[in-house]
């Protein structure tokens, strides 16, 4: 499996912006499809963004659309969540997730399609 590790997540004011990351190794990062998650205290875990192989397809949940945007650097083994005029329902542990198999966007909005996931990055937006 590949071995995610988010970074970025920090405690800003509403209106800013953050950029996420998230750094893959041990697999080859080409390989795989790949979404953001988050999950709020006492919510379930929700869909944020993915994005296929190629970069050629990219899905975002409709409460962040607009505002978030992924990305991804294969070169780099990285994967990216920028995050603009960030809101306090943005407030949540933000999970990183490497798919196998995923290709399409209904497949991976859905947690069960990935494979490996990061640790999770804190990300609090103070109103």
């Amino acid at each position: 499996q590949v071995q995610l590790v988010e970074s970025g997540g920090g405690l800003v004011q509403a209106g800013v912006s953050l950029r996420l990351s998230c750094a893959a190794s041990g697999r080859t990062f080409s390989n795989y499809a790949m979404g953001w998650f988050r999950q709020a205290p006492g919510k379930e875990r929700e869909f944020v963004a993915a994005i296929n192989r190629s970069s050629g397809i990219t899905c975002v949940a409709e409460t962040v659309k607009g505002r978030f945007a992924i990305s991804r650097d294969n070169a780099k083994n990285t994967l990216y969540l920028q995050m603009n005029s960030l809101k306090p329902e943005d407030t949540a542990v933000y999970y990183c997730a490497a798919a196998l198999h995923g290709t399409s966007c209904v497949s991976l909005k859905q947690g069960r399609t990935y494979d490996s996931w990061g640790q999770g990055t804190q990300v609090t937006v103070s109103s």
